[in-house]
């Protein structure tokens, strides 16, 4: 019987690690951990553009925040011609598809438009993400500055009426099963013959247009998946969060998540998952040790780790493990 791959195993640990976490940590740290996963599926939306795609995008926080908003305006009733319909259902669909349209129309701009990639695409990204923030800074109808406050949790009724999921313990399985199934469902299609199309395009995309692949329509395709992604990430994190604000949307958060995956490793969508969970928790660590100076301290190790660890701290720890599977893998397997 064929032993199971050595990316099998460790994947498989580090998700039953996460699923017997709350049986050895506090409700506080459970809350916080959950709040994580949110960012955790943020950050695998990047990974499968930036690491499967090759496409940097310095705007990502866009579409997450877009995801927050949408999910916000349905809950508080806000959305017209549906405010007698806070449903967390339909919150979510339009968090996922309104970032998703919105980065397809995006990618047709500016793909078959000017056909921009590498760093041309992230400059005009990071002025998308830019601008959006300052429209939402003055856009009353989403609350402007302060933002939309009091956004409820994940209601399990249809129209906003059933049992609300609030409690740390549950909210932290239903964060958990969701951030599961968007990885597997993430790691299905870089899988596919769709992903090594992609990877392709990462590595040569003229080469791979010469092929006769429509490279346009592949980027377009992932770039919409990806934005699909981070909205749900946002919409997850505003039921958790309670409150959504133009920060969401702008460059900052974009500019967190690129730390995030750089650290993990952006092509291993499981260590850019647990690079946002790493970070995240050592910046709190962090900010207590050195105060102020945190922020110096959380640069200097990412400019150390883009030097000596270009898959990532968390991509190489997994590549360092694989190959002592491979030693230590019985004569006779394969």
């Amino acid at each position: 019987m064929r032993p199971p791959a050595p990316r099998t195993v460790i994947t498989g640990f580090v998700w039953a690690s996460l699923a017997l976490a709350p049986l050895v940590i506090s409700n506080w740290h459970l809350s916080q951990l959950t709040l994580f996963f949110t960012y955790g599926l943020f950050a695998m939306s990047l990974s499968l553009i930036w690491g499967h795609c090759g496409m940097l995008c310095f705007g990502q926080a866009l579409f997450f925040g877009v995801g927050a908003y949408a999910m916000s305006l349905v809950t508080l009733g806000m959305v017209p011609g549906l405010e007698g319909i806070p449903s967390s259902y339909l919150g979510f669909f339009l968090a996922i598809a309104t970032p998703a349209v919105a980065a397809n129309l995006l990618g047709r701009f500016l793909f078959y438009g000017r056909g921009l990639q590498g760093a041309y695409f992230g400059i005009v990204t990071l002025a998308i993400a830019i601008i959006a923030e300052r429209l939402a800074v003055n856009w009353s109808y989403i609350g402007g500055l302060n933002g939309l406050m009091n956004v409820p949790p994940v209601n399990l009724g249809l129209r906003g009426d059933g049992f609300e999921i609030w409690d740390a313990l549950p909210v932290y399985y239903l964060t958990l099963t969701v951030a599961v199934a968007v990885y597997f469902l993430l790691e299905a299609f870089i899988r596919s013959r769709y992903g090594i199309v992609l990877r392709a395009i990462r590595d040569n995309q003229e080469r791979t247009a010469f092929f006769g692949y429509d490279t346009t329509s592949y980027k377009i395709t992932a770039f919409t998946l990806s934005a699909a992604v981070a909205g749900l990430a946002g919409a997850l994190f505003v039921t958790q969060f309670s409150f959504a604000s133009p920060p969401l949307i702008g460059f900052g958060l974009s500019t967190e998540v690129l730390i995030w995956v750089a650290m993990g490793g952006r092509t291993i969508l499981l260590a850019a998952f647990l690079g946002a969970l790493v970070v995240r928790g050592l910046e709190g660590i962090l900010s207590e040790l050195l105060g102020p100076y945190w922020l110096l301290a959380l640069g200097a190790l990412f400019v150390l780790t883009v030097i000596f660890f270009p898959r990532g701290l968390i991509g190489e720890v997994f590549f360092q493990l694989e190959r002592l599977f491979q030693r230590w893998k019985p004569k006779g397997t394969g």
